[in-house]
């Protein structure tokens, strides 16, 4: 009996181990633990932009940027974001009927992309400081309060008046009109009913009109991605069975202290695992995202003494995408938890192993095999797409895989299939180079855990001979 010998060839300048047996090369990348800045994931700046001031100590602002913001004199201690998120009450979008301030979000719009991110938005009716518009006020709608009410200081409308229906839908189909599908805009919230339209009111209407509200966004953003706020179960359960992702305000509420000798009600243990239960909305995270913001600041959750650990377990169980802490310092002492959510949250793709001919024909399909995984507790919710390069100096050749790494959801993934070696291209030594591109701008847009990037955002993974 015969024995064939194996060729092992070891390349100490690729980052990972490189095993070439007879004409197979096999291919197994060195993984890497950086936090790594993605599309559509990790913590976002809040009314502001990456590099811009940070909120001094637990404050923030509920108004969002109608002018520049002026960048920060140094390098804010804060994490860089792929996500800048704002919001803008109706009479600083509105402030004259039918007269829409939209340069207010087209300067957004495009300072985020000066940022290197995309924007999240939010429209929101009114709150305790902010009325709604003045003309909408005197239209003749109707107010669901008077003003001898204990909180009559504050114009609160029947949200069952189809007049708050007809010219707040206004708004938001000629939001969509203009943004939809907007290659900058990440998501949009769902807000119609209460302070800062989160859904909640002491004047809340009957399902009906509640569904009514919800549909104009439903019709106005086809394309661009909408987050459901969380309070109302019906509202959530209806939002999201109509392609909506979901998001709440008050991440980390663990309140303890007793009111009248009984513990007291926090959303983190009494509200929100249940609610997700009873909507029926585990499963949702699988097509589209989960967006999460605090209740306070991070630092506030310190001087309050609440469970950071259980807080930031508890996103990861619910499949987070992103979330705001409100531009606000993380506390020097959670900054490497904090570093560890960003690392888990989202998605985290690792090339664990690449399978390819040593040596290809021109003008012939050549066998590729790859096994990837997502590390991370979601998918990727927008569309890009996975490619191989054979790469020179002189002459490259860029070749798209037939997958969608949208339905990659964490686990491994993979691909067996082939790719086809372009007939012109000169015969000679290439490397063989991988990326997941942006289908609109060809360019590689997402960051692998592994070794191996170059300057142009590709992975350099090992070499092959054109014949």
């Amino acid at each position: 009996m015969s024995r064939s010998s194996s060729l092992i060839v070891i390349l100490i300048s690729f980052p990972g181990l490189v095993l070439a047996q007879g004409e197979t090369v096999v291919v197994r990348p060195t993984e890497i633990h950086d936090v790594l800045v993605n599309p559509g994931m990790g913590i976002t700046t809040f009314q502001r932009f990456n590099g811009d001031p940070l909120n001094p100590e637990l404050g923030w602002s509920e108004e969002g940027p109608t002018q520049k913001v002026a960048p920060a004199s140094g390098k804010p201690d804060f994490p860089e974001a792929s996500i800048a998120y704002c919001r803008w009450f109706w009479t600083a979008i509105e402030p004259e009927h039918r007269h829409y301030l939209w340069e207010i979000i087209d300067r957004a719009l495009e300072q985020a992309h000066e940022h290197h991110q995309t924007l999240a938005i939010r429209l929101m009716p009114y709150d305790q400081k902010h009325p709604l518009p003045e003309w909408f006020r005197v239209s003749g709608a109707r107010r669901a309060n008077q003003p001898t009410d204990k909180d009559g200081a504050i114009w609160q409308p029947d949200f069952t008046d189809p007049v708050y229906l007809k010219y707040w839908g206004e708004l938001v189909a000629a939001a969509g009109q203009r943004y939809d599908g907007h290659p900058y805009l990440d998501s949009v919230d769902i807000s119609s009913i209460g302070f800062w339209g989160e859904g909640w009111s002491d004047y809340m209407p009957a399902f009906p009109y509640q569904k009514a509200l919800i549909d104009i966004w439903l019709e106005a953003f086809q394309r661009t991605t909408l987050l459901m706020n969380f309070d109302q179960q019906e509202a959530l359960a209806y939002g999201t069975q109509h392609g909506a992702g979901w998001r709440l305000d008050c991440w980390g509420d663990l309140r303890s202290n007793p009111v009248n000798g009984n513990a007291h009600w926090s959303h983190m243990l009494d509200f929100y695992p249940m609610q997700i239960v009873r909507a029926g909305i585990q499963d949702v995270w699988q097509r589209s995202p989960v967006s999460l913001e605090t209740c306070g600041v991070p630092g506030s959750w310190l001087k309050q003494g609440w469970d950071v650990d259980y807080t930031l377990e508890q996103a990861l169980r619910w499949h987070v995408s992103s979330v705001n802490v409100k531009s606000s310092a993380i506390p020097a002492e959670w900054k490497a938890k904090f570093d560890e959510l960003q690392k888990k949250m989202g998605y985290r793709f690792i090339l664990r192993r690449l399978e390819y001919s040593k040596t290809v024909q021109r003008d012939h399909l050549a066998a590729i095999h790859m096994w990837w995984l997502n590390a991370g507790v979601a998918p990727v919710y927008r569309p890009y797409d996975l490619a191989v390069e054979l790469y020179s100096s002189g002459q490259s050749a860029v070749v798209t895989l037939p997958v969608d790494i949208r339905k990659w959801l964490p686990g491994d993934a993979v691909y067996d299939g082939t790719i086809y070696i372009p007939a012109d291209l000169s015969p000679g030594e290439y490397r063989v180079r991988v990326a997941m591109l942006d289908p609109r701008t060809r360019q590689p847009a997402i960051r692998l855990a592994i070794q191996g990037r170059q300057p142009d955002g590709w992975y350099d993974v090992g070499a092959i001979t054109v014949e």
